[in-house]
């Protein structure tokens, strides 16, 4: 199981699908130099296609820190062809070192004309988490995601809860326009009349080392964002206050931007819940954020938001991608923090394992009335799903190398199926209520309907008067060998009966009563009700053990155990 579980856990990494949830922003520049900062990344193309329809634009100039840097005395670090702390793209130049615009990042762009000349230029970006390291001894370019409606906060108010970045000793530096000179840079000498342009960068040549980079702080359970892939359930977001007043928050939904040319199309927003426990219950309630809500946060607080989603609304295509942001912003005007979404619909395609949990059997001695177990029973089930559909009940299942070449890890149905020199790292996982070497995939006969949400798999489990599971079966005792007194061998009806079983799996879109399954149904869970008919451990009227059948009702519940959706089935 040990071995189960790190396979398990590998498939679940890999699924992991990169999120792309896209916004433009309008930058409003002038003739000469000017700064911006992206909040996102526009890796998706190069500085040539991003400005072919903006022959203003000259040069961008990327500022790599450097941690080493002597820190600057009277005016910030201009550009210099061959440094290393800049990567340059020059229109037309043929020694470009700028081949994309990376996120989270500071860049110097120059324009033609006067600094009474304005362009405004878009640029659609794949949002990211916000960050922000500050460089002790080093010029920090920075930017901030201050309030996107333009009335932006004043330095003295954003800062307030990291006074070191404006303290009386530093600088700060901003672009206005027009050559290099004594006012451009400008420096920025009042902090309380200076607002926070959120699509400008700044120098600051702060003493200081830290990551603030607004008076909200969001640490994510995972650091591309909240990226549900395939498989995800539930991301937590670490909220802190770092403020000194309680602050209330307002989270939005917010829907992607149509994505740009040779990217993926969005099918949809992720439909993304928000997880809150109920202590009266004890069980977490997942809630669709359709609309903004607000959370309050005590000051110097830190609280630990948790989202969820809602599979069963993702109504695409397998594969279908879908992304979308969260928006946080504060009463008090100061932030505007677009965390990206996504996720990616998921197919049923892999191997399940879980139990059917029998809680209600017919009794035949009263009248036939199917009463509640005394507790339930459970019957382990392996069910497979083929990357076409097919949906196969197995007697075991192996999870190692494959004989088959190239050798690659997968799935087969008989220990023939591995690589024999690789058996040691293998794993053998089994159902000892099926017969043996059971490969059950609904031809012959054997069964209909398909895994699917809502959906019905029905399944036939034939086991031969002679199978060695067979409950009649008893190699060890003459009346039930299924040999006569002189060791001829019997069919069945004598000693044994054929007995079959008719399971029925049908997929519900919420977890049955009693589960306790909080997150993850619909794509690491499925389950649902089971029922069952049971042939030929009862007598007919004739006295013949092929007739009554015995009726068997109750839960289910499987858990996704590989993404793998090809099996060799060994004969």
């Amino acid at each position: 199981m040990k071995t189960l579980a790190l396979i398990t856990l590998c498939t679940v990494l890999t699924a992991v699908s990169a999120s792309a949830q896209w916004q433009s922003t309008d930058y409003v520049l002038r003739g000469g130099w000017n700064s911006i900062y992206l909040h996102g990344e526009a890796t998706h193309a190069t500085p040539e296609a991003l400005f072919a329809s903006y022959p203003e634009v000259l040069e961008v100039w990327r500022w790599n820190p450097n941690p080493n840097q002597v820190q600057f005395t009277t005016s910030p670090l201009l550009p210099t062809t061959g440094t290393p702390e800049w990567s340059i793209w020059v229109r037309g130049g043929t020694a470009n070192t700028l081949t994309q615009l990376s996120g989270q990042t500071g860049y110097l762009v120059r324009c033609s004309g006067a600094t009474a000349d304005s362009y405004t230029v878009p640029m659609v970006q794949r949002m990211l988490p916000p960050s922000a390291a500050w460089v002790r001894n080093g010029a920090n370019f920075l930017g901030f995601p201050s309030k996107l409606n333009g009335s932006y906060p004043a330095f003295s108010s954003y800062f307030a809860s990291f006074p070191a970045a404006i303290a009386a000793n530093t600088k700060i530096f901003k672009y206005v326009g027009g050559e290099f000179s004594a006012s451009n840079p400008l420096q920025v000498f009042s902090p309380t009349l200076e607002r926070v342009d959120r699509n400008q960068a700044y120098w600051f040549d702060s003493e200081v080392v830290g990551n603030f980079y607004a008076p909200l702080q969001i640490s994510l359970s995972q650091a591309s964002g909240l990226d549900f892939g395939r498989t995800g359930s539930v991301i937590t977001a670490r909220v802190m206050n770092r403020t000194a007043t309680p602050m209330t928050i307002t989270i939005a939904p917010v829907a992607s931007d149509a994505a740009p040319s040779g990217q993926e199309e969005i099918t949809g927003s992720v439909p993304v819940t928000r997880r809150t426990f109920d202590s009266g219950t004890a069980a977490w309630v997942e809630t669709p954020i359709v609309a903004a809500y607000t959370e309050v946060i005590a000051p110097a607080t830190t609280v630990e938001l948790s989202f969820g989603i809602d599979r069963v609304a993702m109504t695409g295509a397998a594969e279908a991608f879908y992304a979308s942001l969260l928006r946080f912003t504060d009463a008090g005007n100061q932030f505007d923090i677009l965390l990206p979404v996504s996720a990616r619909k998921a197919t049923l395609a892999g191997l399940w394992i879980g139990e059917a949990n029998v809680k209600a059997v017919e009794s035949k001695a009263q009248a036939d009335a199917v009463t509640p177990t005394g507790r339930s029973y459970p019957l382990r089930y392996l069910l497979h799903v083929a990357d076409d559909g097919t949906a196969r009940v197995l007697s075991q299942v192996f999870m190692g190398k494959l004989a088959a070449l190239p050798n690659d890890f997968g799935l087969c149905t008989k220990e023939a199926g591995l690589k024999a020199d690789e058996k040691a790292t293998a794993s053998r996982i089994a159902s000892v209520h099926m017969p043996l070497n059971r490969v059950i995939d609904g031809t012959s006969g054997t069964g209909s309907g398909s895994v699917a949400i809502p959906g019905t798999l029905v399944r036939k489990i034939s086991v031969p008067f002679d199978d060695p599971t067979n409950p009649f079966v008893h190699q060890y005792h003459p009346d039930h060998d299924n040999k006569d007194a002189k060791g001829n061998a019997l069919t069945a009806g004598f000693e044994s009966y054929n007995i079959e079983r008719q399971v029925t799996f049908t997929f519900t879109e919420s977890p049955p009563p009693g589960s306790t399954v909080t997150s993850g149904w619909g794509s690491s869970v499925i389950g649902g009700t089971y029922a069952e008919v049971v042939q030929g451990l009862h007598k007919d009227s004739a006295g013949v053990g092929t007739g009554n059948g015995l009726q068997i009702t109750g839960t289910f519940e499987l858990r996704r155990a590989s993404e793998i959706g090809s099996i060799s089935v060994t004969p």
